[in-house]
């Protein structure tokens, strides 16, 4: 009975079912055309009232601005004095036009005329770098290669997961970990008169921080071992107990103060200051000064400015990218000046650093990456020194891994600094200090290229 009423029901709809079927789709393709028509009329509808509106707001009298003079309109203007400084060129330039630069030099539009800006990159370093980062593991990556003496950047390559037109090479809010080590070391060279062969002891293990590590209780347990050995080893107690025991509140903010810690780093490109903030805990004390905290934080480039200290005596460098602009007409508009940063350290300091970040790449925390350096035809004849870092982020989902270093000739006047960082995924590529070996060995590796 079903099957014959469905049958009747659908004669009674007037014909055969293919009929029935037939008019369904001519209802439907009614509804599309009323449906198309509507929407034609509505398109144009808009279209004239966008024209009647756009053309009752240009000016009269064939003043209508071309298309070419619109884009001008938007292009950044040269300062009224001109360039004369970083603070002038830095209203010109944008940070991402900087990003991962594969040639020398680059055309800037500016106030109707193209501005040629040369760059200090050494470009076969800098595509060399870029060809080998590790995308695949990485969450952040940031390399600065920079000449120790004048702080000309030879390299400044970046990859961030999160912000592919970002560059991480000028973000200051990478904890620091161990490399403030650095900030600590010289502290107590300076202030407490330690030399690279202070005994120093600890209880416990060597990457642990707690408060009981932190007095000078000495038993059957305590390690003794020197100050260079501390610091290439990276033995938080000890670093915990300079801070906490040695060096107190007030000295250790001097001396983040002197490495630059939040002060404006003159760039050409912006740069936000790194960042060090100290309570009046004792322990806090000891975290800061062993890098066992994720409030100081730091910029690749900045790392690269506290090793150039190493290498001149105490005393940073500024950066620069620029070497000179030059305008449409040929003349010189901007000429890179090296210029001197703060006084960080004390030479005496600087050179005991020096000794104990070369004990870091021989024996110490960063050996594995370096191994058989002495033999390499391109790293033999050259003194290597350096710092290793690594911390969790505070999700746990990304290790930060620092290497801040130099390399210099023995019998040459050429010398760098690296600051490499890593923030690596869920699995571990390429270390920071396998990317500083690549730099040096690249650089080093070629014919003595000369200042470019």
């Amino acid at each position: 009975m079903r099957k014959s009423f469905k049958h009747s029901s659908r004669q009674s709809q007037g014909g055969s079912w293919r009929d029935y079927q037939a008019g369904l789709q001519r209802r439907s393709n009614g509804r599309r055309l009323f449906r198309r028509v509507a929407l034609r009329g509505l398109v144009v509808a808009l279209l004239g009232t966008g024209l009647f509106f756009g053309l009752q707001a240009l000016p009269r009298g064939g003043d209508s601005p071309s298309p070419i003079g619109a884009a001008q309109a938007s292009l950044p203007a040269l300062p009224a004095a001109g360039l004369t400084g970083k603070k002038e060129l830095r209203q010109l330039l944008d940070q991402q036009a900087f990003n991962n630069l594969t040639e020398k030099a680059l055309d800037l539009p500016v106030d109707g005329q193209v501005l040629r800006v040369e760059t200090s990159l050494d470009v076969d370093l800098q595509n060399y770098l870029l060809e080998r980062l590790d995308r695949k593991h990485s969450r952040y990556l940031g390399i600065v290669v920079m000449e120790a003496d004048t702080g000309r950047i030879l390299a400044m390559v970046g990859f961030d997961r999160e912000n592919p037109s970002g560059n991480p090479c000028l973000l200051s809010e990478f904890p620091a970990a161990s490399i403030f080590k650095i900030v600590t070391a010289a502290s107590a060279v300076d202030q407490c008169g330690y030399t690279a062969d202070s005994p120093m002891q600890f209880n416990g293990y060597k990457h642990t921080l707690y408060k009981r590590q932190l007095t000078q209780a000495v038993n059957r347990n305590t390690n003794t071992l020197s100050f260079e050995e501390a610091f290439a080893q990276s033995v938080n107690p000890v670093f915990g107990k300079l801070g906490q025991l040695s060096l107190g509140r007030e000295q250790l903010e001097k001396s983040a103060s002197a490495f630059a810690f939040n002060e404006p780093l003159d760039f050409e490109l912006p740069l936000a200051p790194s960042h060090f903030t100290i309570s009046d805990q004792p322990y806090h004390w000891a975290e800061l000064a062993s890098g066992f905290n994720r409030e100081t934080t730091i910029s690749p480039l900045h790392g690269a400015l506290m090793a150039s200290a190493v290498l001149n005596d105490g005393r940073m460098v500024e950066p620069s990218i620029v070497d000179r602009v030059v305008g449409a007409d040929g003349e010189q508009l901007y000429l890179s000046q090296p210029q001197w940063g703060p006084q960080a350290m004390s030479a005496k300091a600087s050179s005991v650093l020096s000794r104990m970040m070369e004990g870091t790449v021989e024996s110490g925390t960063a050996r594995k990456f370096f191994r058989g350096y002495q033999k390499d035809r391109a790293l033999a004849d050259l003194e290597i020194g350096g710092k290793t870092g690594s911390i969790d982020s505070s999700d746990h989902e990304a290790r930060y891994d620092w290497f801040v270093g130099f390399a210099k000739e023995r019998q040459g006047p050429r010398q760098l600094v690296v600051a490499a960082m890593v923030a690596h995924e869920k699995f571990i590529g390429t270390r920071a200090s396998q990317y500083a070996r690549m730099a040096m060995t690249r650089y080093f590796g070629q014919e003595s290229p000369g200042r470019n």
